[in-house]
């Protein structure tokens, strides 16, 4: 065919991530990066705020001195690829923290990760962030947290690379990663949820 194509589609607005990790660290404002594609991040409410003092001071608590750490919303995370680089609400790293550069503010190897799930976050926490947390291998579980109502889903990672989901809205659950059981009275303390 005369007018055949045989070069690839140009990517328009693909931005390296080399380039992305330039602009994140000379800025005041936080984005996160996504195959090339950078999104702004947003604020967070009052609420979502208190639960996730909540979870740093509940297990925060329970980590200190063990191996375990929990890292607070500013430790941005990517996957082995480097496709992507995301700023959970709050990450527990187990053992030595693996860095990407000589930075230190990017994590390659968490093991829990948590969300605290708004209206303008929550179908991207859900989907686009879990699908790229998913390709970390260190990560054990995935634990989205609703700021809305008494809701946690618990993620985890079972053989073969599946992961089990567990919905949670009433009681307790166990952070099966380091072994510490936390309440939804304990999450929502103060959210008059």
């Amino acid at each position: 065919m005369e007018n055949e194509v045989k070069e690839p589609a140009p990517k328009y607005n693909y931005i390296s991530p080399e380039a992305y990790l330039e602009a994140e660290r000379a800025s005041k404002n936080r984005s996160e990066y996504y195959d090339g594609h950078i999104i702004a991040m947003a604020g967070a409410s009052l609420r979502h705020n208190r639960i996730a003092m909540n979870l740093y001071r509940e297990v925060g608590f329970f980590l200190k001195g063990n191996r375990c750490n929990m890292l607070p919303s500013d430790m941005r995370v990517s996957t082995p690829l480097h496709d992507s680089y995301m700023y959970p609400d709050a990450v527990i790293v187990c053992g030595e923290p693996q860095l990407e550069d000589d930075k230190f503010d990017t994590l390659l190897n968490p093991s829990v990760i948590f969300e605290i799930l708004s209206p303008s976050t929550g179908s991207m926490d859900k989907g686009r962030k879990f699908f790229f947390y998913r390709e970390i291998p260190s990560l054990k579980e995935y634990i989205m947290i609703d700021a809305l109502k008494l809701s946690v889903i618990v993620s985890r990672r079972q053989s073969g690379n599946a992961w089990a989901f567990e919905n949670i809205d009433e009681g307790s659950f166990t952070i099966q990663t380091i072994g510490f059981t936390l309440t939804l009275q304990e999450i929502y303390d103060g959210t008059n949820i």
